[in-house]
């Protein structure tokens, strides 16, 4: 049954005209100011990350660059893995909108502390890390909460348009953060990128206060509009805790059923420690290498950021199986990111992380419509939870490995491990061969797997 709407029937911006609906952020307001909610938070975040690697390595640390930054990124990474069991608690207990609009205020308040003690002068390394820290963890919860509660903010119908809206402006989100934060840095120092930040998530915390929430049904639609339903110690009703439906099987049992599966998840994640490491060796490379400023490490970043949006717009036409295609999409990207150890010239280190970006993009779209294919549709709550946490485990360890390794290595000799270091995973994933034996039943295309 269709969920009855967030606002008032269309109108104005919203009405149908000569035959087409508007944007969904335009006809369902709720959304649309969620939405924009989102695009601020992932550009402050994402902002912050950059800018603040590029500050440690450029402007306050001297010595043991590397490890500094990579510690930074460690504790950027921690939170999502650390807290996903106390996060994915959380969403089940609290009102989605509750939990939205502290973390993006909590985090607001973080990044204004920081600018207020940066003009004050003196700011210690370790007050940096524990507010990249802090919103990192805000942030852990702000975003599976904001996946969750689409149901909540628009119509049934809408819900595929919602989710592709929200993953598509996350990374343009994420790109533009990338491109501001070591120019903001460059020109205002870290007290203007915090400012910067703290400006971005208070006006998300007041998006989401703005926007109106209905009580998810067992069915997973959305029941008539309401405020926040929780009783007086905050916690959502017995309804909607009821809503939340059987109890799913655990991850271990779920993937011991899908062997296919599983190997596919051991692959990416042993690649991941090797792809996710660029972000920790970008600012080493722009100093070190390139003798470059916050121009060119904005030039990296948005050239690996607009590669990775392609590829998840073209992942899709990518031939072949799943497999076959993800193993040769790794096997290209070894070889982009072993470029820059290679040729140390700025327009060819931009390609080739473009080219390694659409390869992390379209391999990501392939194999997420495999599992969607694949794992048992009552389990797939769980999985793609834990997934993201199973995966996510390896930044930090990428962080502090490369970080370390960049104090007594060139950046060039960190580009060709990275290159080397995919080899195995792309055989490892070309070995695999059909899923068929954990569909029960022949494989099915996926995305123009023939």
């Amino acid at each position: 049954m269709t969920a009855a709407p967030v606002d008032a029937p269309e109108t104005g911006a919203g009405a149908k005209t000569d035959g087409r609906r508007a944007p969904l952020v335009l006809r369902n307001r709720a959304f649309g100011a969620v939405w924009l909610g989102q695009v601020l938070t992932q550009a402050a975040v994402r902002m912050f990350q950059v800018g603040v690697s590029w500050w440690i390595v450029a402007y306050a640390v001297h010595d043991a660059r590397g490890l500094a930054s990579g510690l930074f990124m460690a504790a950027c990474t921690l939170p999502a893995v650390a807290l996903a069991p106390v996060v994915a608690g959380a969403v089940a207990r609290f009102a989605h909108r509750s939990v939205l609009r502290t973390s993006a205020a909590l985090a607001g308040g973080a990044a204004a502390a920081l600018a207020v003690w940066a003009y004050g002068g003196g700011l210690p390394l370790a007050t940096v890390y524990a507010a990249g820290l802090a919103l990192a963890t805000c942030q852990a919860f702000f975003d599976p909460c904001l996946t969750t509660s689409v149901p909540e903010l628009v119509d049934d119908a809408d819900i595929e348009t919602a989710t592709g809206f929200e993953l598509s402006t996350q990374s343009l989100a994420g790109l533009g953060g990338a491109l501001l934060g070591a120019l903001t840095v460059d020109r205002a120092g870290v007290a203007g990128l915090a400012a910067g930040c703290a400006a971005a998530y208070l006006a998300a915390a007041l998006l989401v206060a703005s926007a109106r929430f209905r009580t998810a049904t067992a069915d997973g639609t959305a029941a008539a509009d309401a405020t926040d339903a929780t009783d007086a110690t905050g916690s959502t009703t017995d309804t909607a805790r009821a809503a939340a439906g059987p109890q799913r099987r655990t991850l271990r049992r779920i993937l011991g059923e899908l062997p296919y599966v599983r190997r596919i998840l051991v692959c990416f994640t042993t690649a991941n420690l090797f792809t996710t490491a660029v972000f920790v060796v970008i600012p080493l490379y722009t100093r070190s290498v390139l003798q470059g400023g916050g121009g060119t490490v904005a030039l990296l970043e948005a050239s690996l950021g607009t590669g990775a949006l392609v590829g998840a717009f073209t992942g899709t036409r990518v031939p072949g199986r799943p497999t076959v295609a993800g193993a040769y999409c790794l096997g290209l990207m070894a070889l982009a990111l072993a470029v820059p150890g290679l040729i140390a010239d700025r327009p060819a280190v931009a390609g080739s992380l473009f080219v390694a970006g659409w390869c992390a993009g379209a391999v990501s779209v392939r194999f997420v419509a495999l599992f969607q294919r694949l794992v048992p549709t009552a389990d797939k709550p769980g999985f793609f939870a834990v997934m993201q946490a199973v995966l996510g485990a390896s930044l930090p360890v990428a962080s502090l490995v490369f970080g370390t390794a960049g104090d007594f290595l060139s950046p060039q000799t960190l580009c060709l491990v990275q290159g080397i270091g995919l080899v195995p995973a792309a055989c490892a994933l070309a070995l695999l061969g059909s899923p068929a034996v954990d569909a029960g039943r022949p494989a099915e295309p996926v995305g123009g797997a023939r």
